[in-house]
């Protein structure tokens, strides 16, 4: 079914957790916290059963829900709560070393594989810069402190300035939520150095 948007389903959920899982071990965090982090990654779109606009609020709550329901401790379902909370750049910001993770690992997640039309004449231009990117990778350094989004973009589908057009946001949230892991954020488009 085509409701609009990219992809949410397995797909993007399993590389929002991989990548998570990803940050917070090669920046040395705890088993516990690790897993923590890749729940919240799995669980983070939850909120978009109810609708898209203001997902993360409730999708924080539905998961909170489930956690309690399954038994997890009051701490650790808060913080899959406040990460999950937070995520969306129009109203969340890095709160935690979770939170900042999952808002890394799921702004990291452009590529032609979201797009979920199929009639190249309806896309928008979401669709059209999604489709455009043909290469994603978020590579961390932990010895350099860096976390970089790598992208390869066809500007014969769309110019490397549209990708700025709608993802300056989460450009800027994504830096943000690298500040708070105290590592620094890099973007890199087309073997170009911008950020």
């Amino acid at each position: 079914m085509d409701c609009g948007y990219t992809e949410h389903s397995y797909r993007h959920l399993g590389i929002v957790a991989n990548r998570t899982e990803e940050i917070l071990t090669k920046l040395g965090y705890d088993e516990h916290i690790i897993q923590l982090g890749k729940i919240a990654g799995y669980m983070h779109d939850l909120g978009n059963c109810v609708n898209r606009y203001d997902h993360a609020h409730s999708g924080a709550i539905i998961a909170y829900n489930i956690l309690k329901e399954m038994g997890m401790p009051v701490q650790d379902r808060t913080e899959i709560m406040m990460a999950i909370g937070n995520h969306d750049e129009d109203t969340g910001t890095a709160i935690s070393d979770i939170s900042a993770a999952l808002i890394l690992a799921d702004k990291s997640d452009v590529h032609r594989d979201r797009v979920a039309k199929t009639n190249m004449t309806t896309f928008d231009i979401h669709d059209k810069v999604n489709y455009a990117v043909t290469d994603s990778d978020l590579i961390i350094d932990s010895e350099n402190r860096t976390v970089t989004l790598d992208l390869i973009i066809d500007t014969k589908m769309c110019p490397v300035l549209d990708y700025f057009e709608i993802f300056m946001k989460r450009t800027m949230m994504s830096k943000y939520a690298a500040k708070y892991l105290n590592i620094w954020f890099e973007l890199i488009i087309n073997d170009t150095k911008l950020l």
